[in-house]
């Protein structure tokens, strides 16, 4: 479930105001006229912008006078990572916190999310900025965990790591350059982030994690699909947490 904004005055005002929006359709041709401050800005904040037809904007608008531009923003609750903090607490568990790091593609992070409330992971944390939000592909895709699991989403992930790591949780990144997986205690209180499609984990994202995890493949391909790798990650940290209870 999504909802979306219609129109250009609204849309502007809708990204002033600092509202969460997935991503902007916008008419593709040429851009003029108060068109151009609305793609402007949405750039400056790094939300997602796809061309589209009229046809296709003439659907989604269902009618009303969408002048070229819809918006999609978010119809679901977003927490705050101390939220999520307090669940792990009140469960009395260590935290167990997946980090995405731009994931842009919604069946990738509604499959991060459904393989996170499978794990029993306590929340996801989402950047602000050239990231997917919660709209309805996500949510189909999650099979219903963006009900159950909490998701956060933050200015700068960066930041936010050395915050979690102020409570005493050790930050572990996805990446295929690093220790395997099987070597690195994953049972504590732990964020696991999961680098974009493509680009990967960010350089400063990188260097504030505590440990660099890959794993290990035998085949002729090296790499995994971002949310194939969280899931695999997800059920090491999964089996050795339950190891030790």
């Amino acid at each position: 479930m999504e909802d979306k904004i219609i129109g250009r005055n609204p849309v502007m005002e809708a990204i002033r105001s600092g509202r969460s929006i997935d991503k902007i359709l916008i008419k593709k041709g040429k851009y003029e006229g108060s068109i151009v401050p609305i793609i402007k800005k949405a750039k400056d904040m790094g939300i997602i912008i796809q061309e589209a037809d009229k046809a296709k904007l003439d659907s989604v608008a269902d009618g009303e006078n969408h002048q070229g531009v819809i918006a999609y923003v978010s119809a679901y609750k977003y927490f705050e990572v101390k939220d999520i903090l307090k669940l792990a607490e009140e469960k009395g568990e260590p935290p167990f916190i997946i980090i995405c790091d731009k994931i842009t593609d919604p069946h990738n992070l509604g499959a991060i999310l459904r393989s996170a409330n499978c794990v029993g992971a306590h929340g996801i944390i989402i950047p602000k900025r050239n990231s997917v939000g919660l709209n309805s592909v996500v949510a189909k895709t999650s099979a219903g965990a963006v009900e159950y699991t909490p998701v956060a989403k933050v200015t700068n992930i960066a930041s936010t790591i050395d915050e979690l790591k102020k409570e005493g949780m050790w930050i572990a990144a996805a990446d295929m350059d690093g220790e395997q997986m099987y070597n690195i205690d994953l049972k504590g209180p732990l964020g696991l982030v999961i680098g974009g499609e493509g680009e990967g984990i960010g350089r400063l994202v990188r260097e504030k994690c505590d440990f660099i995890a890959s794993i290990p493949m035998s085949g002729e391909i090296n790499s995994l699909n971002a949310s194939v790798a969280a899931g695999v990650l997800m059920y090491e940290a999964y089996r050795q947490r339950m190891a030790q209870k």
